[in-house]
């Protein structure tokens, strides 16, 4: 899971950076529910930070407006921002897809991600649910999704949609290869759930504020701090379910006579969408041959042992080699 910081400036984005934040995302919190910072905000920040380091931009609620809100996208392309979030409220479906796909092709040329955006709470403003959340993504062309709420009373993402529900739709948008990521409220003490869900991204402001007020400043060390519990459970050292790391030396598993042999994926470096997506590419073309695949990740673990149940592949072995990284024996 990556660590998105919320910042509303050059000060706090250089704070969270140090920290140890993955994303840097430049957002305006006094532009009504949630906005868009001004550009040269955006580009303040994107100049003064390596360009391998991941600044975003969100948009916010966007009107009903497909032209306008394209422009707005266009400016983060132009801005070389890592991603721009295109968020609706109370929208119609079609219309948002609409949107975003004239979104889409506001983006050709640049390297600037689409990632569409919907808000757990959307019921309470009569806006579109969030349940239409990865069917949107799709239609609409999107890199990946972001699942965010509006309401700031308190309450928080897991307040809005269930463990469970949330968990399905993350599986959902990495099998069909979109990056994925959970924001709203969301505090240390929701790392154990949000860890078994494993989106790609996690996103957070008050959390990583000073006193764990939204309004303050972001604060390096608070950053820190929750880059440090993300990393305990995705190396498996905090343990959020029970154990599915099996015994033996993962070297028992044979290929059998109708077998076409012994296939290896490293996962190293790849996303869990690339790793669902590498299996399914070697499957698809070749389904007699074993496949080892090793998976850096502990809780990506969990996202491919439920694939391959899903698919009725089997799991021979899992074990944890030298690295530190799980390999898993699959039989297709």
């Amino acid at each position: 899971m990556l660590l998105m910081v919320s910042v509303q400036n050059l000060e706090e984005a250089i704070e969270a950076l140090h920290g140890g934040a993955d994303i840097v995302d430049v957002k305006n919190l006094q532009e009504a529910l949630v906005g868009s910072a001004h550009p040269l905000t955006v580009k303040a920040v994107r100049d003064a930070i390596p360009g391998s380091r991941h600044a975003s931009v969100t948009l916010g609620v966007v009107p009903n407006q497909a032209g306008t809100v394209a422009m707005a996208v266009y400016a983060a392309g132009i801005l070389d921002a890592t991603s721009v979030k295109v968020g609706f409220m109370r929208t119609e479906y079609e219309q948002a897809v609409e949107t975003l796909l004239e979104c889409r092709e506001a983006l050709n040329g640049f390297d600037t991600k689409l990632i569409g955006s919907l808000f757990a709470d959307n019921p309470l403003y009569d806006g579109l649910e969030a349940d239409h959340m990865i069917d949107l993504a799709e239609a609409g062309k999107c890199d990946g999704w972001l699942i965010d709420t509006l309401t700031k009373d308190g309450r928080n993402l897991f307040d809005f949609m269930p463990e469970s529900q949330l968990r399905d739709m993350v599986l959902s948008g990495k099998n069909a290869g979109m990056s994925t990521a959970l924001s709203g409220h969301l505090k240390m003490d929701d790392l154990d759930e949000l860890a078994r869900i494993n989106p790609d991204i996690v996103g957070v402001r008050g959390a990583v504020c000073q006193k764990g007020d939204r309004v303050a400043a972001v604060h390096r060390d608070a950053v820190g701090e929750f880059s440090r519990q993300l990393d305990l459970r995705e190396t498996g050292q905090i343990s959020v379910r029970e154990a599915h790391i099996m015994a033996g030396d993962g070297a028992n598993g044979s290929a059998s006579a109708d077998s076409g042999g012994w296939v290896v994926i490293d996962g190293s470096g790849k996303t869990c969408a690339g790793i669902l997506a590498a299996l399914n590419a070697q499957i698809e073309q070749d389904s007699y041959s074993f496949i080892e695949v090793i998976i850096p990740d502990v809780l990506n673990t969990y996202d491919v042992v439920v694939w391959a149940e899903e698919r009725s592949h089997s799991v021979l072995t899992q074990r944890r080699d030298a690295t530190g990284a799980t390999r898993m024996l699959i039989k297709p």
